[in-house]
């Protein structure tokens, strides 16, 4: 009987933890990394604001920092023009299909403690991940239509 509940318990903790893959992933997103460049689907010139923060040219160039293993990061904007500064957030990575490597990725701003202010996260997917390179998409709709936008990392 105590073997049958410790079997059990062992069971429930182990489909309780993050998968392989999102292990793996946290350990590549480790360390600092500088948004290159963010692109749109469709052609022309588009007013967008990401992460009701600042404008897609403040955030070009900007410099990301992520801590896994307390889900926490932060990220600077440095752009002439731009509110510069800090900015601290929490993160998680949740798998949607291991085969396909699609991830989805809610980022929440926080104050530096921690503390969200609006409790807002902004889901995006985690569209490529390598020890060099990261990419994050997020769908919105413009006019009816999906509308993509795609925000490019190198690893520093």
């Amino acid at each position: 009987m105590k073997n049958l509940l410790f079997i059990l318990c062992t069971v429930c903790l182990i489909s309780c933890g993050s998968s392989k893959t999102v292990r793996t992933s946290k350990k590549v997103i480790k360390g600092d990394w500088k948004l290159t460049n963010i692109t749109c689907s469709k052609p022309g010139t588009y007013n967008v604001t990401l992460l009701n923060d600042a404008p897609k040219e403040c955030f070009e160039n900007s410099t990301w920092s992520f801590i896994p293993n307390n889900n926490t990061g932060m990220y600077a904007i440095n752009g002439i023009a731009c509110d510069t500064g800090n900015r601290n957030f929490v993160f998680t990575i949740n798998e949607v299909d291991e085969a396909t490597g699609l991830y989805n990725f809610l980022l929440k701003p926080t104050n530096e403690k921690g503390k969200s202010e609006t409790n807002q996260g902004f889901k995006l997917n985690l569209t490529a991940l390598s020890e060099t390179d990261m990419q994050w998409q997020q769908t919105v709709s413009v006019d009816g239509t999906p509308f993509v936008i795609s925000m490019n990392f190198s690893k520093l």
